[in-house]
C-alpha cells in the first residue's frame, strides 16, 4: 500500500494556509480606504498529465491505456497555487469634507512620481507640501496629465487660495486653472501588483499599458472605502479553516498507515 498520498493532502494544508494568510490581511485592511480585496486562485495539478511525451512508456504488447504511463504509484494530484489577484471593484464612499480628498467614482488611477517611477493608486488623500506640490500622504508627487518628464508634470499651487478639483480632475487655486489631474485606466488589470502604501505597479511579465481615462468622475472632499465585505471574509474563513482542518486529518490518517506498513506489517508477516 503506497502513502504518498501524504503529499497531496499536505499541497492542499498549505494552499488553505495561504488563501487564509489571505483572507486574514483583507479583514485586517477592511477601514483602509482604497484597498482591494485580493483572492487566492489554486487548481488541480496532475502528474500524469504534466509529463512531457518522451516519459511515456507504450508497450509493446496489447495493453490497457492506463498502462501507458509508468506510475509505480508515484504519479498523483496535487494543489498547485496559481496565484494572487486583485479584486479591483468599486469601494463606497465616504464623505470626510476635506477639500484635498478625491475619490474616483468608476474607471482610474492616480498617477504618482516614487524614487522608482510612476506608480499607480486609487487612494486620494492629498495636502500641499512645503513647496505648495501636490502630494499624497506618503509625500509622493502627484501628476498633472500630459507626457513627457514626470518632473516637468508635478503640480504646483502658491497655497494662498483653496484649491479646488472639479469631477473632471481639473484643478483650480480659487479661480484659475493650474493642471489636471491625471487619470489613467490599464486595460489588462491582472498585470498589476500591489507594492505597499496603496500603490500598483506592473509585474514584470506585464506589458506596462496605460489609456487615459477620457471622461473621469471625480468627488471633491470624498475618499473610496475598501470594497472588503467584512461578512463574506468572515464566511470563507470559516469554510477555509475547516477545508484547512480537514486536510489536516488526512495527513494524521497517512501517517498511521505509514507506522502500521513500518512496525505493524513485519512482525505479521514474521509470525
Amino acid at each position: 500500500m503506497s502513502t504518498k498520498g501524504v503529499y497531496t493532502a499536505l499541497s492542499g494544508a498549505m494552499a488553505q494556509s495561504l488563501k487564509l494568510d489571505t483572507i486574514s490581511n483583507n479583514i485586517a485592511n477592511v477601514n483602509t480606504p482604497g484597498f482591494k480585496r485580493d483572492q487566492q486562485i489554486f487548481r488541480e495539478y496532475l502528474t500524469a498529465n504534466e509529463k512531457p511525451s518522451e516519459v511515456i512508456q507504450v508497450p509493446k504488447v496489447i495493453a490497457s491505456v492506463e498502462s501507458f504511463y509508468d506510475m509505480q504509484g508515484g504519479d498523483k494530484s496535487f494543489v498547485d497555487p496559481v496565484g494572487t489577484y486583485t479584486d479591483f471593484s468599486q469601494g463606497g464612499m465616504k464623505h470626510t469634507g476635506n477639500a484635498l480628498d478625491v475619490a474616483i467614482d468608476g474607471k482610474g488611477f492616480f498617477e504618482v512620481a516614487t524614487p522608482n517611477g510612476i506608480r499607480l493608486t486609487r487612494v486620494g488623500s492629498f495636502s500641499l507640501d512645503g513647496n505648495g506640490q501636490l502630494v499624497t500622504k506618503d509625500g509622493l508627487p502627484v501628476m498633472a496629465a500630459g507626457g513627457g518628464d514626470p518632473a516637468q508634470r508635478v503640480i504646483n499651487a502658491s497655497g494662498r487660495e483653496l484649491l479646488t478639483i472639479t469631477e473632471n480632475g481639473e484643478v483650480f487655486e480659487g479661480e484659475k486653472s493650474i493642471a489636471k489631474l491625471s487619470l489613467v485606466e490599464v486595460p489588462d488589470r491582472d498585470a498589476l501588483q500591489k507594492i505597499g502604501n496603496s500603490l500598483y505597479q506592473f509585474r514584470s511579465n506585464a506589458q506596462a499599458e496605460v489609456i487615459n481615462v477620457e471622461h473621469p468622475i471625480l468627488k471633491q472632499g470624498y475618499q473610496e472605502a475598501s470594497n472588503v465585505n467584512i461578512v463574506q471574509e468572515m464566511t470563507d474563513m470559516i469554510a477555509t479553516t475547516r477545508t484547512f482542518e480537514s486536510t489536516q486529518r488526512a495527513i494524521h490518517a497517512y501517517d498511521s498507515m505509514a507506522d502500521k506498513l513500518v512496525n505493524t506489517v513485519p512482525k505479521v508477516g514474521n509470525g
